[in-house]
């Protein structure tokens, strides 16, 4: 049950994911990822909440564990995509916008991740 229960958060992420980007792209041409980030920060944010409904305060069963964070975010957030953006970027010879991406998306997301720990705590 555990390996249906990871395929339907990973469906659910995947598809997310895709449709952020298509939308996503039919407002920017912008070579600087934004969906990626915006998707790793999101991604970071939810994965405290998560952490705190599922581990601290057992408010969901931990069998979500398998739907919310092995499947659902893991298919959802993009650290290979991420790690794939930077290097294009490197790659370019855009050496200074890599730089932006790759600290701001690791400091965000960590910064992210926190809030949504904090936060969750502070309201459960």
């Amino acid at each position: 049950m555990s390996y249906l229960a990871v395929a339907f958060g990973g469906a659910l992420g995947a598809l997310s994911r895709y449709w952020m980007y298509n939308a996503w792209t039919k407002f920017s041409e912008s070579q600087f990822p934004y969906v990626t980030l915006l998707v790793n920060v999101a991604g970071s944010l939810l994965i405290g909440v998560a952490f705190v409904l599922l581990v601290e305060r057992g408010e969901i069963g931990l069998e979500w564990r398998n739907v919310i964070n092995v499947g659902f975010l893991g298919a959802f957030t993009t650290f290979s995509t991420f790690s794939l953006d930077a290097l294009g970027l490197l790659e370019q010879g855009q050496i200074p916008l890599a730089l932006i991406y790759i600290i701001s998306s690791v400091v965000i997301c960590i910064f992210a991740a926190w809030l949504g720990i904090a936060a969750t705590r502070l309201i459960m």
